[in-house]
């Protein structure tokens, strides 16, 4: 399949196929007259890297599973650079959970504090 038809079953652009591809992600055969063909397995790689960038992986952070899936994985989640990306990103979840928490209970005192003081004695 040429670019275009892959940018629309991944939904995503060509743009960003070409950005992959200059970053060693993805890799196009070139025909005779110098157009980009992919085929299912890139499509599937292409999918791997949208839906990790969905949920806030940053593309670096998507080569291991890229990887793992060209090795032959069922899941881009098997192999064990991808185990270190999900482990280094479920701490900085666990972190910003953690700073979300401290800083509720900061809003939570004040506003408390601050409808207590409005109540008239």
């Amino acid at each position: 399949m040429r670019i275009g038809e892959l940018a629309e079953r991944a939904g995503t652009s060509t743009r960003a196929l070409r950005y992959y591809e200059q970053h060693g992600l993805i890799a196009a055969r070139r025909t005779a007259n110098g157009y980009r063909e992919y085929d299912e397995s890139d499509l599937r790689l292409v999918r791997e890297i949208r839906s990790l960038l969905e949920i806030g992986f940053n593309l670096e952070d998507t080569r291991p599973f890229v990887e793992c899936l060209r090795s032959g994985r069922a899941s881009g989640a098997e192999c064990p650079g991808s185990i270190e990306v999900l482990g280094r990103k479920l701490a900085d979840l666990d972190g910003c959970i953690a700073r979300l928490v401290a800083v509720r209970g900061v809003v939570e005192r004040e506003l408390a504090q601050a409808t207590a003081e409005e109540e008239p004695a």
